[in-house]
């Protein structure tokens, strides 16, 4: 694991606790799915699954307030350089919601009986 792997994934887990702590989200469920920084570390995209509702102002109030994540975050992750989060949607949560919802559809579907065998004379 590189070193950037590892700022990376430190980086997800305490925007997830600012996320988590800090924030309302009317019942929706609302995770840090990912951090990608440049290797600068100048810029970090932040993919972020919402699960409940609509993303979308999830991911604006998130954008909007991403200077006070930023310094909270920054408190407890010492960085030479602090990345400007970006927040963007990932779906794949609500894809794989979806999926097992097909998957537990098609299990109550009623299964047909196999094909009586036929005589061989």
């Amino acid at each position: 694991m590189s070193r950037l792997d590892k700022v990376n994934e430190l980086l997800r887990r305490e925007i997830g606790t600012v996320v988590q702590r800090d924030y309302e989200w009317g019942g929706k469920l609302v995770t840090i799915a990912g951090v990608e920084a440049t290797q600068d570390l100048k810029e970090g995209k932040v993919w972020v699954g919402v699960l409940g509702g609509d993303a979308t102002p999830v991911i604006d109030k998130l954008n909007r307030d991403h200077g006070s994540i930023q310094t909270r975050v920054m408190k407890r992750v010492v960085l030479k350089s602090t990345p400007v989060l970006r927040f963007i949607h990932d779906a794949s949560a609500e894809r794989g919601v979806e999926i097992v919802n097909l998957l537990d559809e098609v299990d109550k579907i009623p299964k047909a009986p196999p094909p009586a065998p036929e005589d061989e004379n």
